[in-house]
């Protein structure tokens, strides 16, 4: 190829947003980050919301930058976020209320009134989908019980980064991978899953057409267009989950491989080609999500960076701002296998005093209670990695064939402790990186949606030759073995399932 193409990703975190310029010549891709905007849940009188229109107008800074650099030569631009969460517009289009946080206390025992209308077996073979209360189909129920006005006045149900797709370029749809994540979609029959939605109540119509990852949406809007200086531009609608964009950048070079695509949540699972149904999986709790060219993501979540993001907010407000290395560090220096905690626990969920959630987690199971930062940070990741291998067991049960090695991809891979105790526990080589793989994964479907790849294999060479990876080999395991019987004898396997 003699000439290079221009492709704009916006990739939207928990914690934030990335703007990237990702450059194609024919051989590799390299990525420039050219903007970033925070993000979080806001709370207020309450309840935990958050501020699309900041990131809406985080994503127009970003396309600002791009067009003065890159105005003749950017192809197209592509949204991937966070699942689950999602918005609602009124007859006229226009947004009713800013979406609920996941994190949103008002899902905690709405499961028990979805039981009452549907029996749990029955929707999770509609769905396939892993029971957690931060799932679309809990919050969409608890606004409809709490006879929320919003739920009461909408009319079109749009994921956040179909809300943001809708924004540019004026289409109302539910790009798939997205979709799948809601608990609401039937990755069988690839669409909503209607006798759910009947059984629970909610319109139909609430629900628009789901459309493929690789979807040409049309070129932005020309208000817009005209306010970034960007015409002409096509917008797509890439795998907009952000897990099915990173497990599409998985360099691996052999099937089989598990991934954990490590960020706020750490999804670890393997990659399938249809979904994984049966009431063992149901048991486990796992999902079955929707991935790229055909594949299904198959993968439990697990919080993850989520307890560095929090201890990190609450001693910035306390002390100071520690980095991410520095925790690291700290927990480095602390003495290993003190104490232990469910990293899953309904407590941790919410946003809140990590320090004293991890403290009190332990005292209620009558271990060490952990004093200074280092200790809190490794009870954090030591169970983290506890944790990893539990559900990396179950994964090799479920689907018949142990994982030869494991990638780690996204912000969490470097982490460079975590990765080596998740190596050692797993007993398994671990490769991590790359870092940016969901906005690599935005790419790549980008790139399919323009005639530029033409499989997921193609798409994997293209990043093997444009990443660099670090790989980890177990270490210890005698030792993390120990480590790893003394957590299931605290937390208790029942709980984790």
């Amino acid at each position: 190829m003699s000439h290079t193409i221009k492709l704009f990703a916006v990739d939207i975190g928990a914690s934030g947003g990335r703007c990237s310029l990702a450059t194609f010549d024919g051989e590799k891709i390299t990525l420039e980050i050219i903007y970033r905007f925070p993000n979080g849940p806001i709370e207020v009188m309450g309840h935990w919301f958050w501020d699309v229109l900041s990131l809406y107008q985080g994503i127009k800074e970003g396309l600002i930058r791009a067009a003065r650099s890159y105005r003749n030569d950017l192809r197209s631009i592509a949204i991937d976020t966070w699942g689950v969460d999602f918005a609602l517009l009124d007859s006229q289009g226009k947004l009713v209320s800013n979406p609920y946080c996941a994190r949103d206390p008002q899902t905690r025992g709405v499961y028990k009134e979805i039981f009452k209308l549907i029996d749990k077996r029955e929707l999770f073979y509609q769905t396939g989908v892993q029971f957690m209360e931060i799932n679309s189909i809990v919050q969409l129920m608890a606004m409809k019980l709490n006879q929320d006005p919003a739920y009461l006045s909408a009319t079109i149900f749009l994921t956040i980064p179909d809300l943001i797709n809708y924004w540019l370029t004026g289409v109302e749809a539910c790009e798939y991978t997205n979709a799948t994540t809601t608990q609401l979609f039937n990755t069988q029959t690839n669409n909503w899953a209607f006798p759910v939605i009947q059984k629970l109540g909610f319109p139909e119509t609430l629900f628009p057409e789901v459309i493929p990852p690789g979807t040409l949406l049309g070129n932005i809007r020309p208000v817009l267009a005209e306010e970034v200086g960007l015409h002409d531009v096509a917008v797509i609608a890439t795998a907009t989950h952000d897990t099915a964009a990173a497990v599409a950048a998985v360099p691996a070079q052999q099937p089989g491989f598990g991934y954990i695509s490590s960020g706020t949540w750490a999804l670890l699972g393997r990659e399938l080609n249809q979904p994984l149904l049966s009431d063992r999986v149901l048991e486990y709790n796992f999902a079955n999500e929707g991935g790229v060219f055909g594949t299904i993501t198959f993968l439990k979540n697990i919080l993850s960076m989520w307890f560095l993001q929090e201890l990190q907010r609450v001693w910035r407000v306390r002390e100071r701002e520690y980095s991410w290395q520095e925790l690291t560090d700290m927990a480095m220096e602390a003495q290993p296998f003190q104490s232990f905690i469910d990293p899953d626990h309904p407590d941790f969920i919410p946003p809140g005093d990590m320090p004293a959630k991890i403290q009190q987690a332990c005292a209620d199971t009558g271990q060490r209670i952990p004093q200074t930062k280092g200790e809190i940070v490794r009870t954090a990741l030591e169970s983290l990695a506890c944790k990893y291998r539990m559900v990396n067991d179950r994964a090799t049960r479920l689907v018949g064939r142990p994982a030869p090695m494991m990638h780690i991809v996204g912000g969490g891979s470097q982490n460079r402790l975590l990765n080596q105790f998740t190596a050692n526990i797993l007993n398994t080589p671990v490769i991590a990186g790359p870092a940016e793989a969901t906005t690599l994964g935005n790419i790549l479907i980008q790139m399919q949606a323009l005639g530029l790849i033409h499989s997921l294999e193609e798409g994997r060479d293209l990043i093997r030759r444009s990443v660099q990876t670090e790989e980890f080999l177990p270490q210890e395991i005698d030792r993390w073995e120990e480590a790893y019987q003394k957590f299931l004898s605290v937390v208790g396997s029942p709980a984790l399932k």
